[in-house]
């Protein structure tokens, strides 16, 4: 937007903020015609004024990222082997597994009837859950299956 067109929407907004009551549209462009503006700044300058009334408002409310640390309560502990607590911690540290399908493997691990769920089932279920999530094949999926993570970042 060029500084003339800036201008006239300051003069157009002050119009609109000014006590002062005028009769239309028609009133505001005829008298900063008569200041000297010309015809198509002062049209590009509704213009814009609309575009930006009408574009939806953006939202700058900063999303909190969720803790990279998560305790365990003494059920999910009782249920989860201290190697599949320390996976899925890593998981998410490093930033691969995201906190909603994290909550989603522990749920599901303490909903298991057996006493313990293993390192292994813990991979088995989080392959699952990322396939489930990403729905197509991920590198990370191989990653976790074989332990590599060096092929993660190389």
């Amino acid at each position: 937007m060029n500084e003339r067109i800036l201008i006239i929407v300051g003069i157009i907004a002050q119009y609109f903020l000014s006590e002062e009551n005028f009769s239309s549209e028609q009133e505001i462009v005829e008298e900063l015609l008569s200041a000297g503006f010309e015809q198509h700044d002062i049209q590009d300058a509704f213009k814009w004024m609309e575009n930006v009334s009408l574009k939806p408002a953006t939202s700058r409310v900063v999303e909190l990222a969720p803790p990279l640390l998560r305790l365990f309560s003494p059920q999910e502990r009782q249920s989860l082997s201290l190697e599949a607590r320390g996976f899925l911690t890593r998981l998410r540290q490093s930033g691969l597994l995201p906190a909603e399908i994290a909550e989603e493997i522990i749920v599901r691990a303490c909903h298991e009837e057996q006493d313990e769920v293993t390192l292994e089932e813990i991979k088995s279920m989080t392959v699952l859950a990322l396939f489930a999530d990403l729905q197509q094949f991920s590198p990370e999926i191989d990653c976790i299956i074989e332990d590599n993570w060096k092929k993660l970042y190389h």
